[in-house]
């Protein structure tokens, strides 16, 4: 009798289990469209990262030779026109600056992936607006042509037949890729070698393996006063262009976040300051307030 009972109490909290379990499936889904929209957006939010007043780091990636704009110097430390600005920005917002040297071919993979928060080093927005959510534009940037002193280089035109070196997936190559852009011009060349930094392709430029070298005016200004004599730029541009911060698709909480510290930075003469030490205020666009 007793193994009877125990038996209908077993069976009776069976049922009563799966009715609870049915009314739990339902209320869910009987539940308001506004309370679902609530849970969704909760967990939209949660994969999305840390907001800016979470923050306690800031992971700016740049390529590390590229000078003026983020280098090692001669003590073995990263530093550079990008790199001082955005330490700046740092110290506004209480975050601690992470300076991540980056493969500038794997920048996007970098970016995306999250291990970086930002691309802070001489980049390009003109042509890639659509791709990543870009800071105010800080400098105007031209691409020019390096040549040996001697090499009897005067104008674009007397590149036909020449070999010149570039940055890999650089600007410089953007340009020189696109019918819109140098193509044309690119097409005379004997040769068109990519690099992986403009250190080595200086390097070859003076070995003579090279004839020219497309790059960056900034980047050419700093190369030509550290090495001394022996090149000379030309006066005929490639291409004009600007330098933003480029952050991940739709990061525009932290985007608008550093535009509001680099308006700070240019009103208090941070930025001026930082310009006129590595000689580039003839080319920052940061303006103060009105």
């Amino acid at each position: 009798m007793k193994r009877k009972v125990i038996s209908v109490l077993v069976a009776a909290g069976m049922v009563m289990s799966l009715f609870s379990g049915c009314g739990s499936k339902d209320s869910a889904a009987d539940a308001p469209a506004e309370t679902k929209k609530e849970s969704q957006e909760e967990e939209a939010s949660s994969e999305s990262g840390e907001t800016s007043e979470e923050k306690t780091t800031f992971t700016v990636g740049f390529d590390a030779e590229y000078p003026p704009y983020g280098y090692m110097d001669e003590n073995g430390e990263y530093t550079g026109f990008d790199l001082e600005l955005a330490e700046a920005v740092c110290k506004l917002e209480g975050w601690e600056l992470v300076k991540k040297p980056i493969n500038w071919d794997s920048k996007d993979m970098e970016l995306n992936s999250g291990s970086i928060d930002c691309i802070w080093n001489g980049f390009t927005m003109n042509g890639r607006e659509e791709e990543y959510t870009f800071s105010v534009p800080y400098v105007d940037n031209s691409q020019v042509i390096v040549v040996a002193e001697n090499a009897g280089i005067e104008k674009l035109t007397d590149l036909a037949g020449k070999t010149v070196g570039v940055q890999a997936a650089s600007a410089a190559l953007d340009v020189l890729q696109s019918e819109e852009g140098q193509k044309a011009l690119a097409d005379t060349f004997a040769a068109l070698n990519e690099f992986a930094d403009y250190n080595t392709a200086f390097t070859e430029l003076q070995a003579g393996a090279l004839d020219a070298l497309a790059i960056d005016i900034g980047v050419a200004q700093y190369q030509l006063k550290s090495r001394g004599e022996g090149f000379v730029m030309l006066e005929e541009t490639l291409n004009k262009e600007q330098y933003a911060i480029g952050f991940k698709k739709g990061n525009q909480e932290l985007c608008d976040t550093v535009n509001a510290d680099l308006q700070k930075l240019t009103d208090d003469g941070t930025v001026n300051e930082l310009a006129e030490k590595y000689e580039i205020a003839d080319m920052v666009t940061l303006k103060p307030a009105q």
